[in-house]
């Protein structure tokens, strides 16, 4: 359950700013994507799992032991059910450089790709031009059109929609162990996802947030 802040100007703004582009209609030459991250811990069991028959509830000790933690960016393309799970061992401003690199050639014959993303401090073109150079970190920059969440504004990214259903398909209860776990799970998930190419029906409009917040 989303709790939402103060409506203020620069909220307001950036919320009708981003439910303005979920309303553009599909251009496959100016594709919308989402972006997001997130932190998986890496757990291992203390004690071994209580034995249990078929067809009976797996039973778990709620003690465990943890191995620090990763990272999963995360991309949705809405509109064509498009999702790119990548796992890194940290998520600093290189790691997101080399993850935004692979959504540029992912879609190279794009005029331009839409992103959506909140406002970290990473989530900058710095991050690409310490990581690639001027040059070529600019580049990459001039190939998207930025789209900022307002700050508490998570809720208006579909990535979260996405990594709602990554986690509860690929991670589940279960417990990762390491990286090698976490990739090998995610690349699953990932050619599965791909594969049944679901959409995300988003409804909730410029309009609906006019009458909700009484913006009117």
């Amino acid at each position: 359950m989303w709790c939402i802040a103060e409506m203020n100007e620069e909220y307001i703004h950036k919320m009708e700013d981003i439910l303005s582009v979920y309303e553009r209609s599909y251009i496959a030459e100016r594709p919308v994507v989402c972006v997001d991250e997130k932190p998986i811990p890496y757990q291992t069991d203390i004690r071994a799992l209580i034995p249990c028959k078929p067809g009976s509830v797996l039973k778990r000790d709620s003690e465990y032991s943890r191995h620090g933690s990763g990272s999963v960016f995360c991309a949705v393309e809405p509109k064509q059910g498009v999702y790119i799970n990548t796992v890194t061992e940290r998520r600093t401003g290189a790691d997101f450089a080399k993850f935004i690199s692979s959504i540029e050639r992912r879609y190279s014959s794009a005029e331009k790709i839409i992103l959506v993303m909140d406002n970290l401090d990473t989530h900058k073109e710095k991050s690409l031009i310490n990581f690639y150079g001027e040059e070529k970190g600019r580049a990459i920059w001039e190939r998207l059109e930025v789209h900022y969440t307002p700050k508490h504004g998570s809720w208006l990214s579909q990535t979260e929609i996405a990594i709602g259903m990554y986690s509860r398909q690929s991670l589940g209860s279960a417990r990762i162990s390491d990286i090698e776990t976490l990739r090998k799970n995610t690349k699953t998930w990932n050619r599965i996802a791909n594969r049944k190419n679901v959409t995300i029906n988003w409804k909730f409009t410029k309009k609906d947030a006019q009458e909700k917040f009484n913006l009117n």
